[in-house]
């Protein structure tokens, strides 16, 4: 395989990806700043690519226990590099499809960056992004009813999706035992509506669907401060909304 060797968190992590298809982008970075674990938890990322939501998370979170699923068998050795060479030795990649989990034993926290192209579009045609970027139909069910299973009580699933999306994941996260859903959505710029939502939720939790405050990514000089906070240093987003 094929990879680029750069950088997460403005240099703080080491991260080889794959030179074509599926690249990271601020997703897993925004995602792994939502997640709330703590020191001793253990957490499992669906489609976890080459490790980068995973490698953030644990940079933010010393001592969680960590395991990424990826059906790509390439980039699921890729993503264990990764956490070798950022010296994460208790996150570990598995290589299974995420609707068949191989794992049993229950985590703290769930979460994933799904698939979010429909059928329809028109694929890219490199095969790589093909699976990384189109969801068939019912994929979000599928991927939360799998994650549900190895969920503890009031632990969390996290998704972070385009807003169009919106429905059809908290649809998803209800049939799969989850309530008490927030939506944290990210604004590209001031005045522009926003592209791109985190939908977190707690296993059989009571609770109405919330609107968390959100973030403004971009501003006249680039990044704003609160995006560079974590996009940069790696911090998280609890401090823009209240439990």
């Amino acid at each position: 395989m094929t990879y680029t060797a750069g950088t997460l968190l403005g240099g703080k992590l080491q991260y080889r990806q794959t030179a074509r298809g599926h690249r990271s982008g601020l997703e897993p970075v925004l995602l792994a700043a939502m997640i709330p674990a703590r020191a001793g938890q253990r957490v499992i990322e669906a489609g976890t690519g080459a490790g980068a939501g995973l490698l953030c998370l644990g940079y933010r979170v010393s001592g969680l226990e960590g395991i990424g699923i990826e059906r790509d068998p390439g980039l699921a050795a890729l993503a264990a590099d990764n956490f070798r060479i950022n010296a994460m030795t208790a996150l570990h990649a598995v290589a299974a499809d995420v609707i068949r989990l191989p794992i049993s034993q229950p985590f703290d926290h769930a979460f994933a960056n799904p698939p979010w192209r429909s059928l329809l579009d028109t694929p890219s045609p490199d095969a790589g992004r093909r699976t990384a970027h189109r969801a068939g139909g019912g994929l979000l069910a599928d991927w939360a009813a799998a994650l549900g299973t190895v969920v503890r009580f009031h632990g969390t699933l996290t998704f972070i999706l385009p807003a169009g999306s919106i429905d059809q994941c908290l649809v998803a996260m209800t049939r799969a035992g989850f309530g008490a859903c927030r939506i944290v959505p990210f604004w590209p710029r001031r005045g522009r509506a926003a592209k791109l939502v985190i939908i977190q939720s707690k296993k059989q939790a009571r609770g109405p669907v919330t609107l968390q405050p959100g973030l403004i990514l971009h501003d006249d000089n680039g990044f704003t401060p609160g995006a560079e906070a974590i996009l940069r240093d790696g911090a998280g987003l609890s401090d823009h909304f209240s439990d």
